[in-house]
């Protein structure tokens, strides 16, 4: 059970009544905004702008922050957060991201933060700007980190299909232990949005870390792009899609015994082979600043954390 009638938690300036944004139902907001037209795929010549499907690849240059933001704003764009902090994850990590998103992800625009977390008691006050809110959920403790990473997978569909589907318009699911250092606005929003890996945008494929184990639903000898799982989204019907492939395709590995190579990375990897994403995030929506070359990306929309996974994993 994900407890989604448990505790929830509003904060803000001043007083602000808790809602339970599950009660109240929204229309689905069905005509997405087409935004395509500002797109300067010659802005960036070093880089690639646009896959083989015709799909953007998001970068600075590109586009134009002001169109997207009033088109989002004219359609009404609703936006649903994920987020697990699970563990040692929340105190490490959890107000940090949450007090930087507040900062830089799609400002202007309704948010709603779902954390979803062991230890809901823990869970810090953060100041929300007005249209914007936190709820929290009450969510089991798996004993190996690898299993808290894959079952995320069975918990966001599930909370799409109780809740989410009903208000929000877009879904973006984060991995915590990131911090938004710049704009992460609406032009980040699509159908299906999938994130380039900061380590492997300019390898060739052969060095992808693709599952090659035949036994693995994961399995691929062949791929577009190395995807990374700390960040993907898109409207409920397709987040929810790609969350239901990758927990049945995990399950009937669990039946073989069979773990796929980087867990529900390896599962997306395969989804987004078989259904191309609509569009696609540079890696300056999700940077290491461990990388030494970093010539291409002009803006760090959002950074990796610093980790000590002898420290924050559950063995």
């Amino acid at each position: 059970s994900l407890g989604l009638g448990g505790l929830d938690h509003n904060t803000g300036a001043g007083p602000k009544k808790v809602e339970k944004h599950w009660i109240n139902v929204m229309s689905y907001v069905s005509d997405l905004p087409v935004i395509s037209s500002d797109r300067d795929l010659s802005a960036r010549p070093h880089v690639q702008t646009q896959t083989s499907w015709n799909a953007p690849i998001m970068w600075e240059l590109m586009f134009d922050n002001n169109l997207y933001d009033r088109k989002h704003k004219e359609a009404n764009t609703t936006v649903a957060l994920t987020v697990f902090a699970v563990g040692r994850y929340l105190e490490a990590y959890l107000k940090t991201f949450l007090t930087s998103a507040e900062e830089h992800f799609m400002l202007g625009l309704p948010v709603t933060y779902f954390v979803f977390t062991d230890l809901p008691e823990q869970v810090p006050e953060i100041t929300l700007a007005p249209q914007r809110n936190i709820n929290i959920v009450k969510v089991e403790k798996h004993t190996r980190w690898q299993d808290i990473s894959m079952m995320r997978m069975k918990t966001i569909s599930e909370v799409i299909d109780t809740v989410l589907q009903h208000k929000f318009t877009y879904v973006f699911c984060f991995d915590v232990d990131q911090i938004f250092k710049g704009r992460f606005g609406s032009e980040a929003l699509g159908e299906s949005v999938a994130l380039l890996h900061a380590h492997y945008y300019k390898l060739p494929k052969y060095r992808f870390t693709y599952d090659r184990n035949p036994e693995s639903k994961a399995y691929m000898t062949e791929g577009d792009y190395y995807y990374h799982a700390a960040i993907f989204g898109g409207t409920c019907e397709k987040v929810k899609a790609l969350a239901d492939y990758c927990y049945v395709n995990i399950m009937e590995d669990k039946l073989k015994n069979v773990e796929a190579l980087w867990h529900d990375e390896s599962h997306l990897n395969k989804y987004f082979w078989l259904n191309k994403p609509t569009k696609l995030l540079s890696p300056e929506y999700c940077w290491d600043e461990s990388i030494s070359d970093a010539k291409d990306i002009l803006v760090k929309r959002l950074v990796w954390a610093p980790k000590d996974y002898e420290k924050l994993r559950t063995r």
